[in-house]
């Protein structure tokens, strides 16, 4: 598989995505998150669609831009109504989701944007993987800043208070790092696969971590290990890598889930 440069730029780019979904599928879990990428991922259509009206030759701009703003507007809303974050999402995902339909449906020309709906991790270019790098160092030094902040809130707001933490501060700084790697994210993974890479990882090591530290370091290395073994089950089957990754993710957490039962 590694004789082709196409496949070479693929590992480097799931080394790099594996990751990065790894330490962010543990406080998306652990603050009760799970719908949250979904949102991202709809809205999506919306960013593509917004870069197709303004004639742009690449749409990722666009669509970092919107899907940070699409998150913002969720978070504000949920903090300033105090209303359920499941709730926010399903209103503000379904009306972005029919916008950016309706925008490239017109002409014809969503068949020409089908590719983010399952994504194509073997299409990376070296930039792009270059660009992933300085992501996922701006990501670790953002999950070790906000660590605690974020792991005292996901047990409750009077955590927060009696330790004098800014959650909605941190929520707000998570939540555009979140949207900004689920955004460029999308064109490897695919609009259905990356919130299940979100949820995945974490709700595995879950079932066997014993402490905080566990939960961190088994949602990184069991992503990791699904990434590399999907891309070269994938290649080997030629399936798509996205689902593929995702499947063995699933066969992990219903073996450890029946072992755990069983013990």
């Amino acid at each position: 598989m590694l004789l082709y440069q196409f496949a070479q730029n693929a590992l480097i780019g799931i080394i790099l995505i594996a990751p990065l979904l790894g330490l962010l599928s543990t406080f998306v879990v652990s603050n009760k998150m799970a719908y949250f990428a979904d949102g991202l991922s709809h809205s999506a259509f919306t960013g593509i669609a917004i870069g197709v009206i303004l004639n742009l030759p690449y749409q990722m701009p666009a669509l970092v831009i919107f899907a940070v703003i699409f998150a913002l507007l969720m978070v504000y809303i949920k903090q300033k109504n105090n209303a359920s974050m499941d709730t926010v999402i399903g209103v503000l995902s379904a009306t972005s989701l029919a916008i950016g339909i309706m925008i490239m449906s017109r002409g014809n020309n969503f068949a020409k944007y089908s590719n983010y709906l399952i994504g194509d991790l073997l299409a990376i270019t070296k930039p792009e993987i270059i660009a992933l790098g300085i992501i996922l160092v701006a990501t670790i030094l953002i999950y070790g800043i906000l660590f605690n902040s974020l792991t005292l809130s996901g047990l409750g707001k009077n955590w927060t208070l009696n330790k004098k933490i800014k959650s909605n501060v941190a929520e707000i700084y998570f939540t555009i790092a979140l949207a900004v790697i689920v955004a460029v994210s999308i064109r490897w993974v695919g609009i259905l696969l990356i919130n299940s890479l979100l949820i995945l990882p974490a709700a595995t090591g879950r079932l066997i971590a014993k402490s905080a530290k566990q939960y961190v370091w088994l949602s990184v290395a069991l992503s990791l290990a699904a990434g590399i073994i999907g891309l070269i089950a994938s290649f080997r089957w030629n399936t798509s890598s996205g689902a593929t990754i995702v499947l063995i993710l699933a066969i992990i957490y219903f073996m450890l889930s029946i072992f755990r039962k069983r013990h």
